[in-house]
């Protein structure tokens, strides 16, 4: 790992939020219980570990007892460059589905396209490429 991995803890929401990222990002998934690991500090089929590899690395767990959620605010993930024009507008849509666009994906005055979506699970997500978009 050559770059620091966003770590999110849900309420509850964990498998979803990685099966979901998933689904968008493409990868692999690997998570873990609570009961896996024998904790005892949480529901036996929370989510206690979770990963996903590929184009985008996450990590996602749910919250231990006495634990809060992850509270994203003023923090944007940015994936500039991170892929195409098709693909990046593909994960830009497939992010505001059930969540809210921020900025839409358009070209910008610099010449890049660039915008910004909320997903469902309050993740802000900052999405760019260079070149023309896709048709």
């Amino acid at each position: 790992m050559s770059a620091p991995v966003p770590y999110f803890h849900f309420p509850g929401t964990a498998a979803d939020a990685l099966d979901t990222w998933q689904r968008v990002f493409g990868g692999s998934v690997e998570r873990h219980t609570f009961a896996e690991f024998g904790r005892q500090d949480g529901p036996p089929d929370a989510v206690a570990h979770g990963e996903l590899r590929g184009a985008v690395d996450l990590f996602a767990a749910d919250t231990a007892d006495g634990e809060s959620p992850t509270a994203v605010d003023g923090v944007l993930f940015a994936l500039l460059g991170a892929a195409d024009a098709a693909t990046s507008a593909r994960w830009f849509d497939a992010l505001a589905e059930g969540g809210t666009v921020v900025d839409p994906l358009t070209l910008r005055p610099w010449g890049d396209h660039d915008g910004q979506v909320r997903d469902r699970f309050g993740v802000t997500w900052l999405i760019g490429f260079q070149g023309p978009a896709a048709d």
